[in-house]
C-alpha cells in the first residue's frame, strides 16, 4: 500500500520516556550508516593546533604531519625525547602525530606512537592522550585495540568512555556500542553528554531499534539536552532509518537550529522510505533557507532520481554539482553515472566515466552494472577488460555485476572465464557469488555445470536452491525444477515467495494445472496471497493453462493491482483469443487512471488484430503516437501486424517504411502480412530487401516466408526456401515450417508429394499438418488418403470437434451420407458439438457479430430484405448458388435457403445497410469461406461498387470490380 509522507506540522507531543531494561545487542552490519558531527567537546579532548606561536619543533612537526611524511615526524619525535624537552611539549607532539595517523588511516606508525606512549611512566595513563590513542584506532578502522587500551587504563573518565562508544558506532559494531553505553550508566557515575548520546542513537538505528532510540530520546530530553542540534540531527537519522517519519519529521520541526546535515539527515529519511517527491521539495527548501548543499545532498538525491527514473530532475542536480564544484568528488561522480545509467542515458554515463581520472572499483562497477543491465553484452566485457589494463582490482561486485549478461550459449566460455577468475580470488565461497553462478549457468544452458556448482556450496541457502529451481523452471526442464523443491523440503528448508514463483512457473510451462492449485492452496493457507510477486505468477499459471476465469478472479481480488497485473491479464485474455475481453479491460484500465505501457498497449493491437477491428485500432495508434510509444519496436511491429490483420496491407507497408531502424521483428511481421493478404510476391521482395540490409532471417521469417508462398500457389518457390534453410541459413526446419509447405503442396493438389514429406520430417507429424491435409483431401476429393490421414488426427485429437467435422465433410462431399451420420452420432456420443459458423463487422468503434442461420437479430427483416435485392442483383450478373457447399442430404430448394444464412452474407448485408456508398466493408469470419459465398461476395462488389474485404481463419480476401485477391485459390 502506498504510504502518504507526513506533513510538517507543529502539533506533535514530546516524544514519551520508556523506562525499560536496555537489550544486549549483537554486532550487526547495516545496509547505511548516520553520520555525525564532532560537537564542542571534542576542542576540550584536544590540544590546539594552533602553529603561530609553536616552538621550532612543534612547528616542524607539524608540518611534517600535515604533508603526510608520518614517518619522518616519528623520527623526529624519537629523536627529540632524548632531549629534555618539557613533558607538556612532548605531550602535545604526541597528540599532534597520533591525530594524522588517524587521518591517513596509518595504523602502523600509530602503534609505534602508541608504543612511545605507553613506554613512558609520566604519561601512559594520561587520559587525553589514550584519549586520542582509542581515537587513532577506531578512525583506523580497529575498535578492538581501542578496547584493549580502555580496559588497560586504571582510571577512566567520561571522555574515555566516550572515545569507545564512538569508536564501535564508527566501525558499524552498534550492539558493542550500546552495550558499552549501558555498563557505563549501569557500573559508573558518568552523566552521558550531548557527544555520547549521538553516538549511542547512531548505534539504535544500526540495529534499527526504534524502542531503545526512545529511551534515548527520553533520556536526553530529561537531561535538558534535546535541543542539542547534533543529537536532534542524529534523532532524525535515526527514526527515518527505522522507518519512523512522523517522529523524524517532529524532532526536525522542533529544533531551534538547524545545520545543513539536519536537512540531510531528513533527505536521507524521505529517500530511504520511498518518500521521492518529498526530497526533491526538500532540496528547494534547503535552498531557500540559504544552505548550500554539498556532496552528502548530492549522493542522497541522486539514487531517487535513479529509483524514479526521473532523469530531468537528475540533471538539474547536476548541473547544481557543476556550480558548486563537487564535480571532481568521486563519490559524487560514481552517484551520476549510476543515475544516468539506470535512467537508461548510457552516453551521459559514459562521457562522466570518460572525463573520470580518478576511477575507482566503485566507477568500474557502476558502468559494468549499467551495461549489464541494458543487454550490452559486448560493452559489459569489453569494460571488464579495460579495468584488468587499467590494473583496478575485480571485487565480487564486478562479478556479480557482470554475471547477469551471460544470457545465452555463445557466452559459455566467457562465463567459465567468469568463474575460474572467482575459484582463483576467493570469489567463489561468497553465497551471492555461487548462487548468480548457477543462474548464469541456467540461463546459458548448462544445467549440469549449474549443478555442479550448487552442489559445490557448502551451507545452501533458500536463495542457493531458488537459483537451481528457477534456473530449471525457466531453461528447459520444469519437472526437474518441481523434483528439486521437493528435495529443497527434505533438507528443513521453507520456500519463500521466489521459491514459489519459480515453481509456478514451472506448472505454467507444463500446463500442470493440478500441481499449480495445490501450490495455489498452500499460498493461501500460508497468508502469501498478498505478494504481489506470487499473485502475478497464479495468473500467468492460469493464463497458460487457458482458465482465464480463475485469472480473472485472483485478479479482480488484487487491492493493489501494479501495471504488471493489467499487462498479465490484458495479454491473457489477447493470447487466449479473447479480444472483446482485452479490449473491455484496456478501457477499463484507462478509465482507472493507469497508463498503459508497451505490453499492454502490444496486447491491445493483437486483440483489435483478432477482431480485424480497423478503427479501434487506428485510434490506438494515435494514442501511441501521442504517447511517443510507437519508437519502441514492439510496438511498432504490433502496429505493421494490426493492419495487416486488418486487411490494410499498404498502411502497414506504410508503418513498416517509417521504421527507422528496421529489425528481423519488423520484417518478418510485414513478411506475414503480404503472405496472408495473399501477396506472395511481394512477401518475397521484402524478404530480398531484408537481406540487402544485412539482416539475418530466423525461423519465424521463413513460417512467413512459406505461408505466402502456400497461400499464392508458389509452389516451387516454396519448396527452395524450405531447402534453403538448413543449407544456406543453417535454420533446422521445424513442424511449424513443414506444416506451411504440406498446407502448400496440398492446396495445390499434390497430395501424394505432401504425403512424402510428412514421412521424410524427422519429427512424427502434429494435428495441424494431419489437418491440414485432411482438409486438402476434402478438396480434391481423395477419399482413401484422406480416411487414413483422419485415423492419425483422431488418435492425436479425439476429442476436438473440428477433426470430426472435416471427416464428415470429407464423406458428405463424396455423397457417402451413411458415414456422414456414424460421424456425426460419433460426435453425440462423446459431448462434442461442431462450431457454428460467425462472421462480425466494426462499424463506428463497435463490433456486431451474426451467427449462421439466425433469424432473431434486431434487423432480421432490413437484413433478409436487403439479400434479396442483392440476389437478384448478381443473379443478373451470373450468380447461380452453389449446393455443393450444403453438406447436408436435403433438396435443393432447402440447400440454397440454407446457403442464403451463411453468416458472411449476413454480415454484408448488414454493412451495406448502415454505411454509406463507397465505405469499405470489413468483415471477418471463424471458419474458411465456402465456394458460395466467395462467388457471391465477388459478384456482390461489382454490383455495389464496393470493396470487400473479408477474413476467414486461413487468410484475407478482398473483393473488389467481381474479383478476389486470392485468385480463387484458397
Amino acid at each position: 500500500m502506498a504510504m502518504a509522507a507526513p506533513t510538517f506540522s507543529y502539533l506533535h507531543q514530546a516524544p514519551p520516556i520508556y523506562r525499560t531494561k536496555a537489550p544486549t545487542h549483537p554486532s550487526i552490519t547495516p545496509k547505511a550508516s548516520l553520520s555525525f558531527s564532532t560537537t564542542s567537546q571534542t576542542a576540550s579532548l584536544y590540544l590546539s593546533n594552533n602553529s603561530k606561536h609553536q616552538p621550532p619543533f612543534l612547528q616542524e612537526l607539524n608540518n611534517l604531519c600535515q604533508s603526510g611524511n608520518l614517518a619522518e615526524a616519528l623520527t623526529l619525535l624519537q629523536n627529540d625525547a632524548h632531549n629534555a624537552t618539557p613533558d607538556s611539549l612532548q605531550k602535545e607532539a604526541l597528540g599532534l602525530l597520533l591525530q594524522a595517523c588517524a587521518r591517513r588511516k596509518d595504523i602502523e606508525t600509530g602503534r609505534k606512537v602508541h608504543k612511545l606512549v605507553s613506554d613512558s611512566n609520566q604519561l601512559r595513563n594520561d587520559l587525553v592522550l589514550n584519549t586520542r590513542v582509542m581515537t587513532m584506532y577506531s578512525l583506523c578502522g580497529s575498535p578492538s585495540d581501542s578496547r584493549f587500551v580502555f580496559d588497560g587504563l586504571e582510571e577512566k573518565n567520561l571522555y574515555i568512555w566516550n572515545a569507545l562508544v564512538s569508536g564501535y558506532a564508527k566501525n558499524e559494531l552498534f550492539g558493542d556500542a550500546i552495550n558499552v553505553f549501558v555498563e557505563m550508566i549501569v557500573v559508573t557515575e558518568f552523566k552521558p553528554d550531548s557527544f555520547t548520546l549521538p553516538c549511542v542513537i547512531k548505534a539504535c538505528a544500526g540495529v534499527s531499534d526504534v524502542g531503545l532510540g526512545k529511551v534515548v530520546h527520553g533520556v536526553a530530553a530529561k537531561m535538558g539536552l534535546i535541543m542539542d542540534v547534533f543529537l536532534g540531527n542524529a534523532l532524525v537519522g535515526m527514526y527515518g532509518k527505522c522507518g519512523c517519519l512522523e517522529e523524524a519529521v517532529q524532532v526536525f520541526e522542533e529544533m531551534p537550529e538547524r545545520n545543513l546535515v539536519s536537512w540531510n539527515s531528513m533527505l536521507r529519511g524521505f529517500s530511504e522510505n520511498g518518500f521521492s517527491r518529498d526530497c526533491f521539495r526538500l532540496l528547494g527548501e534547503i535552498l531557500k533557507e540559504g544552505f548550500v548543499p554539498d556532496d552528502a545532498t548530492v549522493v542522497t538525491l541522486l539514487p531517487v532520481c535513479a529509483r524514479e527514473e526521473e532523469v530531468d530532475m537528475g540533471m538539474v542536480v547536476h548541473g547544481l554539482v557543476v556550480k558548486l564544484g563537487l564535480s571532481q568528488e568521486l563519490m559524487v561522480n560514481n552517484a551520476l553515472m549510476d543515475m544516468y545509467l539506470k535512467c537508461g542515458f548510457l552516453s551521459e554515463a559514459q562521457v562522466l566515466f570518460g572525463k573520470n581520472d580518478k576511477k575507482n572499483v566503485v566507477s568500474w562497477n557502476t558502468m559494468i552494472g549499467g551495461f549489464s543491465r541494458e543487454g550490452n553484452v559486448c560493452g559489459t566485457f569489453d569494460l571488464l577488460r579495460k579495468m584488468q589494463m587499467e590494473e583496478e582490482k575485480v571485487n565480487k561486485v564486478t562479478i556479480l555485476n557482470v554475471l547477469p549478461a551471460c544470457l545465452d550459449e555463445k557466452l559459455l566460455v566467457s562465463l567459465k572465464e567468469l568463474h575460474g577468475y572467482s575459484l582463483r580470488h576467493g570469489f567463489y565461497e561468497d553465497e551471492l557469488v555461487a548462487n548468480a553462478l548457477v543462474a548464469a549457468y541456467a540461463k546459458c544452458g548448462s544445467l549440469s555445470s549449474a549443478e555442479l556448482v550448487f552442489y559445490g556450496i557448502e551451507a545452501k541457502t533458500v536463495s542457493s536452491w531458488n537459483a537451481l529451481i528457477g534456473g530449471y523452471a525457466q531453461n528447459g526442464d520444469p519437472r526437474m525444477a518441481l523434483a528439486l523443491y521437493l528435495k529443497m523440503k527434505d533438507t528443513g528448508l521453507d520456500p519463500d515467495s521466489f521459491s514459489i514463483g519459480s515453481l509456478i512457473l514451472a506448472c505454467a510451462h507444463l500446463r500442470a494445472l493440478d500441481y499449480g492449485r495445490q501450490i495455489h492452496g498452500f499460498v493461501l493457507r500460508n497468508g502469501l496471497e498478498s505478494d504481489s510477486f506470487i499473485g502475478i505468477s497464479l495468473i500467468s499459471l492460469y493464463i497458460h493453462c487457458s482458465e482465464m476465469l480463475s485469472a480473472r478472479a485472483l485478479f479482480n481480488g488484487m487491492e493493489d493491482k501494479s501495471l504488471v497485473c493489467w499487462n498479465a491479464i490484458i495479454s491473457g485474455y489477447s493470447q487466449n483469443g479473447l479480444p472483446d475481453e482485452a479490449l473491455d479491460l484496456f478501457r477499463e484500465m484507462l478509465s482507472k487512471g493507469v497508463r498503459p505501457y508497451e505490453i499492454a498497449i502490444t496486447s491491445v493491437f493483437e486483440a483489435f488484430s483478432q477482431l480485424s477491428a480497423l478503427q479501434l485500432g487506428k485510434e490506438l495508434h494515435c494514442y501511441a503516437l501521442k504517447a511517443h510509444l510507437t519508437e519502441d519496436v514492439f510496438i511498432g511491429s504490433s502496429i505493421i501486424n494490426m493492419y495487416a490483420k486488418c486487411g490494410c496491407i499498404k498502411q502497414a507497408q506504410v508503418v513498416f517504411d517509417s521504421v527507422k531502424e528496421k529489425d528481423v521483428v519488423s520484417c518478418n511481421v510485414v513478411i506475414t502480412g503480404y503472405g496472408i493478404n495473399g501477396h506472395g510476391n511481394k512477401a518475397l521482395e521484402i524478404f530480398e530487401e531484408m537481406k540487402k540490409l544485412g539482416l539475418k532471417p530466423d525461423g519465424f521469417t521463413f513460417i512467413g516466408i512459406l505461408m505466402a508462398c502456400s497461400h499464392a500457389g508458389l509452389v516451387a518457390e516454396g519448396l527452395k526456401y524450405l531447402n534453403q534453410m538448413e543449407d544456406m541459413y543453417g535454420i533446422e526446419p521445424k513442424l511449424e515450417h513443414y506444416a506451411c509447405v504440406i498446407d502448400m503442396l496440398g492446396r495445390a493438389g499434390n497430395l501424394e508429394e505432401a504425403l512424402k514429406l510428412i514421412n521424410k520430417m524427422p519429427e512424427e507429424p502434429d494435428a495441424r499438418i494431419c489437418s491440414s491435409l485432411l482438409s486438402s483431401c476434402r478438396t480434391h476429393g481423395d477419399l482413401d488418403m484422406g480416411e487414413k490421414i483422419a485415423k492419425r488426427l483422431l488418435e492425436l485429437e479425439p476429442k476436438k470437434a473440428e477433426n470430426y467435422v472435416l471427416l464428415s465433410n470429407l464423406y458428405a462431399g463424396s455423397e457417402k451420407w451413411d458415414d456422414v451420420r456414424r460421424v456425426r452420432q460419433r460426435m453425440k456420443e462423446i459431448g462434442l458439438q461442431k462450431d457454428a459458423g460467425c462472421s462480425w463487422i466494426e462499424l463506428g468503434g463497435k463490433v456486431y457479430s451474426f451467427l449462421v442461420g439466425d433469424n432473431l437479430l434486431p434487423n432480421s427483416i432490413e437484413i433478409r430484405e436487403m439479400w434479396t435485392r442483392l440476389e437478384k442483383k448478381i443473379t443478373n450478373l451470373g450468380y447461380r448458388p452453389n449446393t455443393d457447399c450444403v453438406l447436408h442430404e436435403v433438396e435443393e430448394e432447402k440447400k440454397v435457403e440454407l446457403l442464403r444464412g451463411h453468416s458472411e452474407k449476413v454480415a454484408i448485408s448488414f454493412g451495406l445497410l448502415k454505411t454509406s456508398k463507397g465505405t469499405t466493408l470489413r468483415i471477418c469470419k471463424n471458419l474458411r469461406i465456402c465456394v458460395d459465398c466467395h462467388n457471391a461476395a465477388k459478384f456482390i462488389s461489382k454490383a455495389v461498387e464496393r470493396e470487400i474485404v473479408l477474413r476467414d481463419n486461413k487468410r484475407f480476401h478482398h473483393f473488389k470490380d467481381g474479383v478476389c485477391s486470392c485468385g480463387d485459390y484458397w
